[in-house]
């Protein structure tokens, strides 16, 4: 290779490091997350992302959201999603890094990039501003993002934001959508069972169904559950925690945070009030 191709192509090279330096960077500034102390979002990355299958596969499908003020979700739901998807969030700083290194050994174990280890706020940041795919880049910004708004937004407010655009199946988003759709009843109606149930289909809610469940559905709420009764929300019943020995159904619980959802590490602020007889969050 002459001198002069060389350079051309140390020259591309370098242009090509620059620019994806920057479309990585730009995340330190852009967007501004701090709009979202008062603004909520009007649509997400993820509802983009899924209109647009839903016309390429020619389906008819609009989105269903109402959007629900933290205090008229029911405290049932807000303590089983933070079971089964983030037990730490009060705690961290919007990176659980013990379950994010429990994740790679898994995905090293099995030779694969699938496990997650996302917090509620790096979920979030994904819903809102990226997508789905495991590509390392987008992990990246996913963390520069996350660290913005860990900074920028209270904990209520993020996990208001979250339950208000997470994907409860086709077309479903937000606890409300998700509460009518399912149950046929307000998000702030909803019950302990159902809110476990809720919770058990967050990881693939176009897969499984809170309504029919399956055995995977079945083993992680009631896992959800038996935490739930274990801290004090919820008195014992569900079919006396749908009568199966805890042994046999706590390693079905989750990949992610709630893998050994009973830590108590979820540190619930005073704000947060739950009884067996149904109090809302304040």
């Amino acid at each position: 290779m002459g001198k002069r191709k060389k350079s051309r192509l140390k020259a591309v090279l370098v242009i090509i490091v620059a620019l994806f330096a920057l479309d990585v960077c730009r995340y330190f500034v852009y967007p501004d997350v701090s709009v979202l102390k008062k603004e909520n979002p009007k649509t997400t990355a993820m509802m983009e992302l899924r209109e647009r299958e839903w016309e390429r596969e020619g389906k008819d499908i609009k989105i269903r959201r109402v959007w629900t003020p933290l205090s008229r979700i029911s405290p049932y739901l807000v303590k089983a999603v933070l079971i089964g998807e983030d037990d730490k969030f009060w705690s961290h700083e919007g990176f659980d890094v013990e379950g994010m290194e429990k994740a790679l050994e898994k995905d090293i174990e099995k030779r694969r990039l699938r496990s997650g280890g996302s917090t509620i706020s790096q979920q979030l940041a994904k819903n809102l501003y990226l997508s789905p795919s495991r590509n390392p880049v987008r992990k990246v910004k996913e963390a520069i993002l996350t660290w913005r708004m860990e900074r920028a937004l209270s904990k209520r407010r993020i996990l208001e934001i979250y339950l208000n655009v997470a994907e409860w199946g086709e077309g479903v988003f937000g606890a409300e959508a998700a509460a009518r759709r399912w149950y046929g009843k307000s998000a702030a109606s909803l019950g302990p069972e159902e809110a476990a149930r809720l919770a058990a289909v967050l990881p693939n809610p176009r897969k499984h169904s809170p309504v029919n469940p399956d055995r995977y559905t079945t083993n992680r709420s009631r896992v959800i559950y038996r935490v739930m009764v274990r801290r004090g929300v919820v008195l014992p019943d569900y079919d006396e925690v749908m009568s199966q020995p805890e042994e046999a159904t706590a390693p079905a619980a989750t990949p992610d945070a709630a893998s050994s959802p009973d830590t108590g590490a979820d540190k619930t602020p005073d704000w947060f009030t739950a009884s067996p007889m149904g109090a809302v969050v304040k």
